[in-house]
């Protein structure tokens, strides 16, 4: 096998896709694409429904999980993430959301210039092909990453609607547009009744370049730098270990888990956590591993008095799986192309909030504990998770295992004013809940709750709230102390690596973190590219 590239990327996900899409495009640069994880070819992949076993089972995941939370009853949470080509993208509810302007800007006034809305607006619209806003100046209808409105929404999701307008929430013909504000049916990263990963949209096209190799089922160990400059990676695949050589970049695009850890390993970061460890320090970054943060989410849950319009465990449930799977697999269509979150609302809580303050995701299904908790019959839930957590986190090593978990601790709620947020969250979602809209199909509460019982519903915080998939900000930009990345997403103190992920984020975004993080490598593929011209 060749040993050799212009490029490697480590880490075909969201970002390393894209990246090595991009670069690969100058047929004089060669690029190596290199993924932990196997084929994205099955139908859990494919299926848009398969996330419903892909997340909570472990297929095509790491199944991390953190440390024990002291502010949820000593808790250990769940933290899965894509192992499979297209990453997280592969095993994602597939929802499409940008994020807040405010968000970009902030990061702007934060000293990361080129990060702000307008700056990187261009990149979302290069990115998207959205058959819903084909005549918005906000959209773009040429790029590679199909975006639809879902082909068969569940009836339900109008109940979810009408309580959201009888609670003072407008309806929002599009939250990814000038105001986020509002509810309306998901839209989904979705093309021809299948899953448009990152994979799908980026690399599956192109797989035939010369230029581009792509080795998946196989490991990174550890980035070898030396004299401060990255001049490759050491890999093991198939039991047996080498040495690939990069004449230009390595490029980090392992996820705000991964990444982070690779460092560590390679001898980037904390010198005494490093030190601890047996790892020689090669740039001591004090940031690396840092800043972690994630949406926190609650899910309150309902039983229906109906099956229709709903995932459930029951006979006539049985029966339209059944007749999805037929109409999947011999046409593409029916209920099986459902992501399950199929509505959304953006709420503000407090007047002065720059943005909103909770997202709600509306679920046609009982999901309990990440739906690892099955229950009998039919129901509906709503995730309520806080966009601006002010909690923070780290991930740290384990040992110099490079196939040992790293320590995850998002330490949740360790700031006060998170709680605060949940709560009011919650109280909110259940006033949604139990509006008129809902009274033709509303069952009792799986786990019953009092809205007005504050201390009831901090305990059931306590007792239930976890990741709602979106960890970020371990690697983060900036130009202060604890920054790893400049904003170009150099490696302080390294030539010729960069970090391209979720883990470069300096404060999380409002929304889901899949389109941004699409967007975030769209930028940096050029960036990489103007520094080699």
């Amino acid at each position: 096998m060749k040993n050799t590239f212009d490029y490697i990327v480590i880490g075909a996900g969201s970002a390393g896709c894209v990246i090595a899409s991009r670069l690969s495009e100058d047929a004089n640069v060669s690029v190596c694409l290199i993924e932990a994880g196997g084929s994205d070819s099955s139908a859990f992949v494919q299926m848009p429904a398969g996330v419903a076993a892909s997340v909570p089972y472990g297929i095509n995941s790491w199944h991390y999980n953190t440390v024990a939370q002291k502010q949820l009853n000593n808790r250990c949470g769940f933290m899965p993430r894509g192992k499979v080509l297209g990453g997280s993208s592969s095993i994602n509810a597939m929802v499409y959301i940008r994020g807040n302007k405010y968000d970009y800007d902030n990061w702007a006034e934060m000293g990361n210039a080129g990060w702000d809305y307008g700056s990187l607006l261009p990149y979302f619209i290069k990115a998207e092909n959205n058959k819903a806003f084909i005549h918005s100046e906000l959209h773009g209808t040429q790029g590679p990453l199909h975006v639809q409105e879902l082909t068969k929404p569940s009836p339900v999701n109008q109940n979810f609607l009408t309580a959201c307008a009888e609670q003072g929430i407008t309806l929002n013909n599009d939250i990814n547009g000038i105001e986020q504000q509002g509810a309306r049916l998901s839209q989904v990263t979705q093309h021809k009744g299948e899953r448009c990963s990152a994979a799908k949209a980026y690399l599956t096209p192109h797989l035939d370049r010369a230029n581009l190799t792509v080795l998946t089922n196989c490991h990174v160990n550890k980035i070898n730098i030396i004299e401060n400059k990255a001049q490759g990676v050491q890999i093991e695949r198939d039991k047996q270990r080498s040495n690939l050589h990069a004449n230009k970049e390595v490029i980090v695009c392992a996820g705000a888990i991964n990444s982070p850890q690779l460092l560590m390993l390679s001898g980037v970061g904390p010198s005494a956590h490093l030190q601890a460890h047996n790892i020689k320090v090669a740039v001591p970054l004090e940031g690396v591993g840092a800043n972690l943060h994630d949406h926190l989410t609650v899910v309150p849950l309902y039983k229906a008095k109906t099956s229709k319009g709903t995932f459930g465990l029951s006979v006539p449930g049985a029966g339209r799986v059944l007749k999805g799977c037929v109409d999947w697999f011999t046409q593409r269509r029916g209920c099986l192309t459902s992501n399950f979150a199929e509505s959304h609302a953006f709420i503000k809580l407090f007047n002065d909030s720059p943005a909103p303050d909770v997202q709600l995701e509306f679920v046609i299904g009982l999901v309990d504990d990440h739906s690892r908790k099955l229950h009998m019959g039919h129901g509906y839930s709503i995730h309520s998770s806080i966009m601006r957590p002010k909690s923070r986190g780290s991930v740290r090593l384990a040992d110099n295992n490079p196939r040992s978990a790293p320590l995850i601790d998002p330490n949740y709620l360790s700031h006060p004013d998170d709680l605060q947020v949940m709560l009011l969250g919650l109280k909110k979602t259940l006033q949604i809940m139990q509006s008129r809209a809902f009274d033709a199909i509303r069952g009792d509460m799986l786990y019953p709750l009092d809205v007005n019982n504050d201390a009831q519903l901090i305990a059931f915080i306590r007792q239930t709230a976890d990741t709602e998939y979106h960890p970020v900000g371990t690697c983060k930009m900036g130009t202060d102390p604890h920054a790893v990345v400049d904003p170009k997403l150099r490696v302080y103190g390294v030539a010729g690596l960069r970090v391209v992920d979720a883990s470069i984020m300096p404060s999380i975004v409002t929304g889901n973190t899949n389109a941004p993080v699409i967007a975030i490598a769209e930028k940096a593929a050029e960036l990489i590219k103007q520094a080699q011209s």
